[in-house]
């Protein structure tokens, strides 16, 4: 398990005077970058291989409140991965210095060709790094088929 500290600084605080949800998704996103970072797949790696990461969804569920100069550690575990490494499926959870669990997230996540902006096809020698990503406990390989399931198409506003 991949752990990243946090300390509650005002600013990461809503109208209610706890973690707002936006500051729970950019903690998930350092976290994540960290830990690719972490395993050789820095930003500017995978940029220069004309990639970047993209998040297909975010899913978090609250339990306990954050608040100000409260000390948290956000976790990640992979918990999916297709065969190809297009796509990765994570899960996030908040816990405070005693180790109880304030919040917990899923996620998917796929990489982006920079130049056509569609899904990007993973170079074997990233593809060797994400396959030796460490897997959580009930880590799973997504198939195509969940991998569909998984996203959403968009439904447009009739008549525009």
């Amino acid at each position: 398990m991949y752990l990243k500290h946090f300390e509650i600084r005002w600013n990461d605080l809503d109208a209610n005077k706890h973690l707002g949800n936006s500051t729970y998704v950019e903690y998930m996103s350092d976290t994540r970058m960290s830990f690719l970072t972490s395993h050789g797949l820095s930003l500017d790696v995978v940029n220069s291989y004309g990639l970047g990461p993209i998040v297909m969804y975010e899913h978090i569920y609250y339990f306990k409140e954050i608040g100000l100069d409260d000390k948290v550690k956000v976790s990640l575990e992979v918990s999916g991965m297709s065969e190809d490494g297009r796509f990765i499926q994570i899960e996030h959870n908040f816990f405070n210095e005693e180790g109880k669990n304030l919040a917990n997230a899923e996620m998917l996540f796929s990489w982006m060709d920079l130049k056509t902006r569609r899904f990007g096809k993973i170079p074997i020698e990233l593809l060797q790094k994400i396959k030796n990503f460490p897997r959580s406990n009930n880590f799973k390989i997504l198939t195509k088929e969940e991998t569909k399931r998984l996203i959403k198409k968009p439904i447009d506003l009739p008549g525009n």
